[in-house]
C-alpha cells in the first residue's frame, strides 16, 4: 500500500508576505526545515530548533504549554501560533496537569470492545445455529433486535462468534 503525503509549507518572505508551496512526499525528505503541517504556525516553527518536529503531536503538545506557562504567551497567540482552538490549548493544560506528559499522547476514540454483545446475547446466537446451522448472520441480527431490541452490525457478530475467548462482560 502506497501512501501519500502532501505537506503545506508556509514560509514568510523578506517583504514580510507569506507563501504557501505545496509538495508531496516531502516527508521523506532530509533537509534541515521538513516540511510543515498547515496546522502549525509560520511563526513557531520557523524560529525553533532544528529538532523540532512539528508532525509529532506530543512534542507540538508540550511546546504549545511550555509557550504559556514559561515564555507568557496568551492562550489566544499560542492557540493561532499553533493553528488549533483555544479550547484545544485548555484541554492540553488539563490533561498535562492531570497525568503528565501521558495525558498528552492522544486517545483511542470510540468504542474499545463490542459493548452491545454480552454472554447473553452470544449464548442466544450460538444456541439459534445450534438448532438451525443453515440460519445466516442477517437472520440472527434480526433475531437479537427482536429479542433484546438492540441493533448489532453484521460483521459485529461474525467476529464474535468467531472468538473463542470468553466474554469479558458475563451477563
Amino acid at each position: 500500500m502506497r501512501h501519500n503525503n502532501i505537506y503545506i509549507c508556509v514560509t514568510e518572505r523578506s517583504d514580510g508576505q507569506t507563501e504557501k508551496t505545496r509538495s508531496e512526499n516531502a516527508g521523506t525528505q532530509t533537509d534541515r526545515h521538513p516540511q510543515l503541517s498547515p496546522r502549525i504556525g509560520r511563526r513557531y516553527a520557523l524560529q525553533r530548533e532544528p529538532f523540532f518536529d512539528p508532525r509529532d503531536l506530543l512534542q507540538v503538545r508540550y511546546e504549545m504549554l511550555r509557550r504559556h506557562s514559561v515564555e507568557g504567551v496568551s492562550i489566544v497567540d499560542v492557540a493561532a501560533n499553533f493553528g488549533v482552538s483555544r479550547p484545544t490549548v485548555y484541554q492540553a493544560q488539563a490533561a498535562f496537569q492531570q497525568a503528565g506528559l501521558s495525558g498528552l499522547i492522544p486517545k483511542q476514540r470510540g468504542p474499545r470492545e463490542g459493548h452491545k454483545l454480552s454472554a447473553e446475547v452470544i449464548g442466544h446466537v450460538r444456541a439459534l445455529r445450534a438448532a438451525e446451522p443453515a440460519l445466516t448472520t442477517v437472520a440472527c441480527v434480526k433475531a437479537v433486535q427482536e429479542k433484546f431490541g438492540i441493533t448489532v452490525h453484521r460483521r459485529s457478530l461474525e467476529r464474535a462468534l468467531a472468538s473463542k475467548k470468553k466474554p469479558r462482560y458475563p451477563a
